[in-house]
């Protein structure tokens, strides 16, 4: 026991002046030596202190040891009663989880005046992984108990106790004696109210929210004159009453636009709805040829309400650059997509076009030289729209090259018209690490047919220049160039070869563009649609329409893309081996071995795989160099490009894809036969 040690100490500490006689009388010795009279006198003094010391020592020994040993005591008995009535629950275990002692508080806790042993009783989750491995080590996690919510804390502390067997009151005594080991002594911080008051804090917070409607001009040209009115009148009093039913504001900052204001705690009612504002106002019929789409985004998760509608108009361009229709959330870093299944509708405005080739035509002016690089694996649409910038920057005598690591089977019959063509220069295409060295402040870097910096062909290329364009076809993600100069961005395109065919026609200068140039910009139209069977519109013709004027002839290119017998073959096997998912879905496995370029083999089989009756959507998996790649098609309304976001994938409602690491060309159908089942169970594949 610790009263025990207290005893030891406190006589040793008495014992000190008795000790101290040696000192003294060594010092007569040395008196004696100097003189027998001075010796004598100091002796006799020694004599006299030493009976008076030994007199007082076992006089008050004994009282000055009970007095102190008492008030020992007594703190003891306090500290121990502070711990006893402690506020916050408190109890001491060992590493096996058994309780050891704990106070009043921890039995109101677990409601129980007889505690039971074993501290798993009461929290069956505590496991010894929880407990500290030393004693400066401390764990904390959050708990729910009973309806109460607990932040509990373990320390580790080491022990040495001597335990009194026959101390009938001490609460350790069947314990050995000097038991020596490691306990863990476990806190329960009851946060119940603190959480309850910052999620109160939380859900009055207001956030910031956008919304657009996307196709305002298109619906009014499908409308009657004599019914536009009512048309937006609906959709203004369907917009309205949503919000004011969460008490929030909402103003029209202009004729297609909404400003929104609400607390945050409504957010899930609406999430919970699934935003059903959307169907209702795409359900308003007064005769409009055109359903009315919206597009939403939602801003919150930031320190002021200004970063929050920053956010939202974050939000919001990433909604218009996944093709509208649709809610885009960002919390901080966080963003999360509802809807965005409805086919994008072509605008017949060729207004945003005319802008972006001025201010492309502008920037070139601008610099010294042109870069342009596609996506990794370059198809027809991603060499054909490099080409075509690269010829618009020729035509303003800029240096252009155009990155291009390696060159797909797709793309060789194209580069031939160019590799040793006298007409263009030997550095036309050069390789990622030359294009390193060229980059600088003063260089314009085009990136076309994708957003994705990281499927770039050469993504250091962006942090060596602030000069960055972006023209693109593809839905955007969360993951995009950031600091655009400018981005064209448009997944109504059917191709980026269709956005640049544009703009080439509206730049100031004109712009003769040679057969072969026409050749390969129609090429990337023709893949890209599947021979215009996919995502084409009026628009698509017309671009088909100018490159055919500029020299593009079908039949030339279709000489391009003709496969040899082998590639035939496997790409026939494939097919043939391909099973069929939930009755309208087509699986498929393209093996890459000794074959050239299996990517681009492996969308041509998903596209063929849409040719058989029932199949709505296909999914073609290959493995190349370790990275798995999956080929998803479809046909009518569903979406593939949701299904490929499942897989930090992308692209567009009809044709997407993605890359998996560390996953076998097995494993990948299986994780896509999972995705079909849980989007299926929350209906978000239904038609």
């Amino acid at each position: 026991m610790k009263d025990k040690k207290l005893k030891t100490q406190i006589e040793r500490f008495l014992q000190i002046p008795l000790k101290l006689l040696f000192i003294l009388l060594f010092m007569v010795v040395l008196a004696f030596l100097y003189s027998r009279k001075v010796g004598v006198l100091t002796g006799s003094f020694v004599v006299i202190y030493s009976i008076v010391l030994l007199i007082i020592y076992y006089h008050y020994k004994p009282r000055i040891m009970s007095e102190m040993v008492s008030y020992a005591f007594e703190q003891g008995q306090i500290q121990k009663e502070l711990l006893k009535e402690l506020a916050v629950p408190y109890t001491l275990i060992d590493m096996d989880g058994i309780i050891l002692w704990h106070n009043h508080e921890f039995e109101n806790m677990v409601g129980d005046t007889k505690v039971s042993r074993d501290i798993h009783k009461y929290f069956p989750h505590i496991t010894k992984d929880m407990f500290p491995s030393t004693a400066d080590d401390v764990q904390e996690f959050s708990m729910s108990y009973g309806e109460r919510q607990y932040h509990v804390q373990f320390r580790m502390i080491q022990v040495d106790i001597d335990v009194d067997e026959n101390d009938e009151d001490n609460e350790m005594s069947d314990f050995d004696n000097a038991y020596k080991d490691a306990m863990v002594v476990v806190y329960f911080f009851d946060e119940t109210d603190y959480k309850r008051l910052l999620q109160e804090n939380k859900d009055q917070k207001l956030i910031s929210s956008l919304i657009y409607i996307d196709n305002y001009d298109e619906v009014l040209e499908s409308t009657d004159d004599v019914r536009r009115p009512l048309l937006m009148a609906l959709v203004d009093r369907k917009v309205n009453k949503t919000i004011l039913d969460i008490g929030g504001i909402v103003t029209k900052s202009e004729k297609d636009k909404y400003f929104v204001v609400f607390q945050q705690k409504y957010l899930a009612q609406l999430q919970a709805n699934k935003f059903d504002l959307l169907d209702e106002v795409r359900n308003i019929n007064v005769g409009n040829g055109l359903p009315v789409t919206l597009s939403m985004s939602v801003g919150m998760g930031e320190a002021t309400f200004q970063e929050c509608y920053e956010s939202a108009r974050m939000a919001m361009d990433m909604a218009l650059g996944r093709g509208g229709d649709q809610v885009v959330i960002k919390e901080g870093e966080k963003i999360s997509y509802y809807g965005g299944q409805s086919r994008q509708v072509e605008k017949n405005t060729r207004v945003k076009a005319r802008v972006k080739a001025h201010a492309l035509q502008g920037i070139i002016e601008a610099k010294e030289r042109v870069v342009i690089m596609g996506h990794r694996l370059p198809d027809a649409d991603a060499i054909g729209s490099a080409i075509g910038i690269y010829k618009l920057a020729k035509v303003y005598n800029k240096e252009a090259h155009i990155v291009l690591d390696e060159a797909t089977i797709s793309i060789r019959p194209v580069l031939q018209n160019f590799e040793s063509n006298p007409l263009y220069e030997e550095d036309m295409f050069i390789d990622s690490t030359t294009a390193k060295e060229l980059v600088d402040m003063d260089t314009l870097l085009m990136i076309v047919d994708v957003n994705r910096p990281s499927y770039t062909e050469c993504p250091e290329l962006l942090d060596l220049t602030k000069t960055i364009v972006v023209f693109d076809h593809h839905r955007a993600t969360s993951e995009v160039v950031t600091n655009a100069v400018l981005s064209y961005v448009e997944p109504y395109a059917s191709s980026a070869c269709e956005m640049v065919a544009e703009v080439l026609q509206y730049t100031n200068e004109a712009i003769d563009l040679k057969a072969n140039e026409a050749d390969a910009m129609y090429a990337g139209i023709l893949v890209d649609t599947d021979n215009f069977v996919q995502k084409t519109g009026a628009r698509t013709f017309e671009a088909a329409a100018y490159l055919r004027r500029k020299g593009a002839d079908v039949v030339r290119v279709r000489k391009m893309f003709r496969d040899s017998m082998d590639i035939y073959r496997s790409r026939a096997e494939a097919v043939r081996h391909a099973i069929v998912y939930r009755e309208q879905y087509a699986l498929a496995i393209f093996p890459a071995e000794g074959v050239d370029s299996p990517t681009v083999i492996a969308s041509q089989v998903a596209n063929e795989l849409l040719d058989i009756e029932g199949i709505q959507a296909s999914f073609v998996v290959t493995n190349l160099d370790g990275t798995v790649y999956i080929s998803a098609r479809s046909i009518d309304t569903l979406n593939v490009q949701l299904i490929m976001e499942q897989f930090d994938g992308g692209g567009h409602a009809n044709a997407a894809g993605a890359q998996l690491t560390e996953c076998t060309v097995e494993d990948a159908l299986e994780r896509i036969k999972a995705v079909l089942d849980k989007m299926h169970e929350a209906e978000e594949l239904s038609e």
